[in-house]
């Protein structure tokens, strides 16, 4: 199979749907131009981590934005499936949680039997044929997904989510939802005839959702391997007659190596025999592009495949949609893929100035779908919990301690010390790790938290601490401490000493991993190499990034046992920090981080945020280096402690750009 290349035709004219008033030229697909008499086109439609963004807002910072929302990508739907011979829509999970609306439905209004989720509402709307679960919607609990989920009128499928306790054999597993279902379409060949062809879609979660969700599944549920699991059920689907078998994986590409129970596997679930194309996302990523994914063996981040085989991933939040454009031949009475072409298409674009411009309008239905809970949420989100005497942001918490993390981490270390002032750990030091959740990177440069001093609302509280997360607590040595600092640090590159504006973050390294841990105090050596990779795995035990580790003003004592406050997904072992598991946990705690947050804001009234600089880097003579935050930086840019920082000017993408004197 190879991808074609020919330019597209421009062929009728059609409405363009929610993009301008007046008509368009549509352009067709050279598939559906060129079928022969025994050829079809068909194309695939993907959304995917649409996390409750029905509508073009940020909630977050209460105003309009044109990178999302359900109802701009479904405004482009139309004109897509104007372009194609034949054509069928998908989603690929992770829509039940993610913006303040799916905590307003879920904390707020509930959900009884009967009732239809905005979201689902809103997907209603656009002719969905069938979905799979992402790892978000299980976030509040198994039986409210199902009243979600029961609200769609299309199918659920998942074949490696089981009820109980695995099975020796993958196709004996108790599922909660059907492993994969095989639509047969009636679809238009070149000549005008037209015939059916069998198209089977099978579903994958990520196995980590038993210790991310563990409140919520343990006990309940369990989870099989990817490629496991699609290596019983593939062979069954083509026994059953399907001619194309899609898989719809919500798990990221990762070239490292094929391991059990990978997180993001999709890039070794396309060497399942049988699997003819594959629908990725989860890592709020972009494939075919130009950025993403470059330079992994068996990916062709240009043509857009995994392994020969035709893949995307539409981003998030609905910037994009996702599409694979297969041109199919019969072969007596079954189908075969003969050609494809793969796509994300965004719904905007940035401009000389790098200002986003919208490039289509919202879908009128949608609006009208989920307009109430719309309002709603906006007035949930606006209302205020208490006052904040000085700013908080978040454009510096990746190179000196920051108000924005503080906050979270007094809230954290109040609530802890009131729960365990009672039991058998009353008397050891707490600690507290908190990491910046909205640090711009992949996300834009607007992508920071920014409340200013005065009244604090809920929208700022979910800004702060953008995932429902639920506290838990570890009972860890200083030797873990330390550990989990090494870790942490891998947020920085090498910099050799006397480089001039080196280099200084890790784009490879999630913000949500960088934690700073408050109790102690540090410093974090940047001539060191990490002495961890991704995967927490020494690299080399002679590194040592952090320096100059102190509690209560004297070394930290490697065996001195230590609480550490933080929250469900680093205590069940997320991120892959050294010796930091659900072994590990002393408290699991009812409440959410948000909630807690709220709480300490409440009690305290007026809060004070002001980092107290426990961390900074350790000088080198004569060396700079340079990163990039949002443009709003350059006003607090006075205010930061530990940390000599000068403005250089413009970065890219619409980011400014900043010097670390080290």
């Amino acid at each position: 199979m190879s991808s074609l290349t020919a330019p597209f035709i421009l062929t009728r004219r059609s409405l363009m749907s929610g993009i301008a008033a007046s008509s368009a030229l549509i352009a067709l697909h050279p598939f559906a131009a060129r079928a022969a008499g025994n050829q079809a086109h068909l194309r695939i439609m993907e959304t995917t981590d649409i996390h409750v963004n029905v509508f073009p807002y940020d909630y977050y910072a209460d105003k309009p934005n044109d990178t999302m929302g359900l109802a701009r990508t479904g405004s482009i739907i139309d004109s897509i499936r104007a372009e194609a011979g034949n054509s069928m829509l998908i989603d690929n999970g992770d829509v039940l949680q993610g913006s303040p609306m799916g905590d307003y439905i879920a904390y707020e209004r509930g959900m009884k039997d009967g009732d239809k989720h905005p979201v689902i509402s809103a997907m209603n709307t656009l002719g969905y044929e069938v979905g799979t679960l992402g790892n978000h919607e299980f976030n509040y609990g198994l039986d409210f997904m199902f009243k979600v989920l029961n609200g769609s009128n299309y199918p659920y499928v998942c074949a490696n989510l089981t009820k109980g306790q695995l099975a020796s054999d993958p196709k004996k597993d108790e599922l909660f939802f059907k492993p994969y279902i095989i639509i047969e379409k009636q679809i238009k060949d070149g000549a005008g005839a037209t015939s059916p062809v069998k198209i089977g879609f099978i579903g994958f979660v990520p196995p980590q959702i038993m210790v991310w969700d563990s409140k919520n599944l343990e006990g309940k549920a369990q989870t099989r391997d990817i490629v496991e699991a699609a290596k019983a059920w593939v062979p069954v689907m083509k026994e059953e007659g399907a001619d194309i078998v899609i898989a719809l994986s919500h798990s990221g590409i990762d070239g490292t190596g094929q391991k059990e129970r990978m997180e993001n596997a999709s890039l070794y679930l396309a060497g399942v025999e049988g699997i003819d194309a594959i629908f990725t996302g989860h890592q709020h990523l972009v494939f075919p592009g130009p950025k993403d994914f470059v330079g992994i063996e068996g990916v062709d981040a240009k043509k857009g495949t995994l392994q020969g085989k035709p893949a995307v991933m539409a981003g998030f939040w609905g910037s994009h949609m996702g599409l694979i454009d297969l041109l199919l031949e019969k072969d007596g009475k079954s189908w075969k893929i003969v050609d494809f072409t793969s796509e994300a298409r965004p719904i905007y674009h940035r401009d000389e100035a790098k200002k986003v411009v919208a490039d289509v309008k919202d879908k009128p239905e949608i609006v009208a779908a989920a307009k109430a809970e719309h309002e709603a949420t906006i007035a949930y989100v606006r209302r205020p919990v208490g006052k904040t005497s000085a700013p908080l942001y978040s454009y510096f918490a990746l190179v000196a301690d920051d108000p924005s993390v503080q906050i979270v981490s007094n809230a954290q270390t109040w609530y802890i010390k009131d729960m365990l002032k009672e039991s058998q750990y009353k008397d050891l030091p707490v600690l507290s790790a908190a990491a910046p959740f909205k640090a711009g990177g992949r996300n834009g440069p607007d992508y920071y938290t920014d409340v200013p001093a005065g009244d604090i609302a809920i929208k700022n509280v979910s800004d702060l601490y953008l995932y429902p997360n639920t506290v838990q607590a570890v009972l860890i040595t200083g030797a873990q401490v330390k550990n989990w600092l090494e870790m942490s640090a891998g947020m920085f590159n090498q910099v050799k000493p006397g480089s001039k504006d080196a280099a200084l973050l890790n784009n490879a390294f999630p913000s949500y991993n960088f934690d700073v841990i408050d109790g102690v105090t540090y410093q974090i050596d940047l001539s060191q190499p990490a002495r961890f990779d991704k995967d927490g795995k020494v690299t080399d035990d002679k590194v040592e990034r952090i320096v100059d580790l102190k509690f209560d003003g004297k070394p930290i004592d490697p065996a001195q046992k230590f609480v550490v406050v933080s929250n469900n997904y680093r205590a069940g072992g997320g991120g892959n920090f050294p010796e930091i598991a659900a072994d590990k946990v002393i408290f699991v705690a009812p409440d959410t981080n948000r909630d807690v947050i709220v709480r300490y804001i409440v009690s305290q009234g007026t809060i004070n945020p002001s980092a107290d600089a426990n961390w900074s880097f350790k000088p080198i003579a004569d060396t700079t280096a340079v990163f990039e935050t949002g443009p709003k930086a350059r006003q607090f840019a006075k205010d930061v402690k530990g940390a000599k920082i000068e403005d250089a000017g413009d970065g890219e993408n619409g980011f400014a750009k900043f010097r670390l004197v080290l």
